[in-house]
């Protein structure tokens, strides 16, 4: 229950940030949550909207887990190590903002589904 509970929390993290991403980008949200300048904003807006994408493949796959009950665990699983995975390299080349928001939401849901809480 527990685990089902953060893994959907890690998947509404995922959807925010496909909308800051998708929608917020090239505006003063969007600026500001991402420290952007107005200009390179603009300039990469295309850019972020892809990686907003993926970000919402990440999302689907880990309501698709929770969706399918018991016999997604392993969709969850595999989504989490996604999530965790790219967590740790956002944290690495961009900002160690990322492993808070993204990455230790991401293990902890990943070690409670595993401990079946």
């Amino acid at each position: 229950m527990i685990g089902n509970i953060l893994v959907g929390l890690v998947a509404l993290i995922h959807v925010y940030i496909v909308y800051l991403e998708m929608v917020l980008w090239d505006t003063p949200r969007g600026h500001k949550t991402f420290r952007l300048t107005p200009e390179f904003a603009g300039a990469s807006k295309v850019l972020a909207a892809n990686q907003g994408l993926y970000n919402g493949f990440l999302a689907a796959g880990l309501i698709w887990g929770l969706y399918l009950g018991a016999a997604g665990f392993q969709v969850e699983v595999f989504f989490l190590l996604c999530v965790t995975i790219a967590g740790l390299y956002g944290a690495a080349t961009v900002g160690r903002k990322i492993l808070y928001i993204q990455t230790v939401p991401a293990v902890v849901a990943l070690v409670a589904a595993w401990l079946g809480w």
